[in-house]
Order: C-alpha cells, then sequence, then structure tokens
C-alpha cells in the first residue's frame, strides 16, 4: 500500500465523527466509522448499543471482528474513525496519521444528549460507564492504556466548532498527506 492512512480517535462526544466526515469530504476520502459498524451490529443482533457493549465484555470476539474489519479498511483513500484505530493501523507497519480529538467531559455529555435527545446530567454515568468499559477491553484484548495512547496532531474541541476544528488539522497535516491524490478504490 502507498500513502498515508488518516485515522481520527478520541472519547464519545468529542466531535471526531463530524470531524471525520468533514475532513474525508475535504480531501476527497470515504469515511467509515467504527461506531457505525458496532451500531449496525447493535441492530443486526437486536440489541441495544450498551448491551452489545455488555456482551463485548465477555466476548472478544465482537471487538476483534470489528477491529479486524476497520484495519482491513485501512487504505490511503480513506478516513478512519475510532478510538483505537491508529494504534491498531500503526502495528500493522502502515504509514499512518493519528488525529486525536477531545473536548471536556461535560461538553461530550451535552453533545451526546443533543444527538440522542437525553439532558446531559443523565448521559455523563451512562458515557463513564461505556468509557471504563472499553478502556477495560482495549487493556485485556490488545494491551492498549488509552492515556499511553501516541497522536501525531491533537485537538481540545470544547470550544471549537467542527469546521475549525478541520481547519487545525488542515495546518497540521504533513504537506505530502494533505495535497495527496487519494488511492482509487
Amino acid at each position: 500500500m502507498k500513502g498515508t492512512v488518516l485515522t481520527i480517535g478520541g472519547p464519545p462526544g468529542s466531535g471526531k465523527s463530524t470531524v471525520g466526515r468533514l475532513l474525508a469530504e475535504i480531501l476527497h476520502r470515504e469515511y467509515i466509522s467504527a461506531g457505525e459498524i458496532f451500531r449496525s451490529e447493535a441492530k443486526r443482533r437486536g440489541v441495544a448499543l450498551r448491551t452489545l457493549g455488555e456482551l463485548a465484555q465477555a466476548d472478544d470476539r465482537i471487538d476483534k471482528t470489528l477491529d479486524e474489519t476497520m484495519v482491513g479498511l485501512a487504505s490511503p483513500h480513506r478516513v478512519l474513525e475510532g478510538r483505537i484505530i491508529g494504534e491498531l493501523v500503526s502495528r500493522r507497519f502502515m504509514p499512518v496519521v493519528r488525529i486525536f480529538i477531545t473536548a471536556s467531559e461535560f461538553t461530550r455529555a451535552q453533545r451526546i444528549g443533543r444527538r440522542e435527545g437525553v439532558p446531559a446530567d443523565l448521559v455523563l454515568p451512562a458515557m463513564r460507564v461505556r468509557e471504563a468499559s472499553e478502556a477495560t477491553r482495549y487493556r485485556k484484548y490488545y494491551g492498549i492504556e488509552l492515556n499511553d495512547l501516541r497522536y501525531d496532531i491533537g485537538i481540545d474541541s470544547t470550544r471549537l466548532d467542527p469546521r475549525q476544528v478541520v481547519r487545525t488539522i488542515l495546518e497540521r497535516l504533513p504537506e505530502d498527506v494533505r495535497l495527496a491524490e487519494p488511492a482509487s478504490a
């Protein structure tokens, strides 16, 4: 594979999906989200997203299948979004730019609440449970500590709108990656 894979990670509600879609559009790349694949799997199984997360704690095949699917989709003509996708792609010795987006915990809860039509103070406990579950699974399945992951570009989106975040990413992306023609599918 020739070219650099772009990945976007960060906690729930940080804005990584919105930013990933915008970035992919600007760079004429396909956007793929691990979260969307996980949601599709929950729907296919007829369970709530939280339930699938609980099932994943007991059955590593759920996460590992999703993660292998994502790594298999890694290519320079895509922007991949997921909490640990940058690390997983890097472990396969593929050239990668790992972008990390974060925001304050309350801002993230507000964003999730707006998306789901739930007050932020009700979102916060569930968000914390989800984050703890994911951190435990990543540590158990891959030896990944979320706080120790390295990123090439890190942005706090708490006070930025998605277009400002994308503009910052584009300013920080290496020129050869930013200007590269996406590979054909």
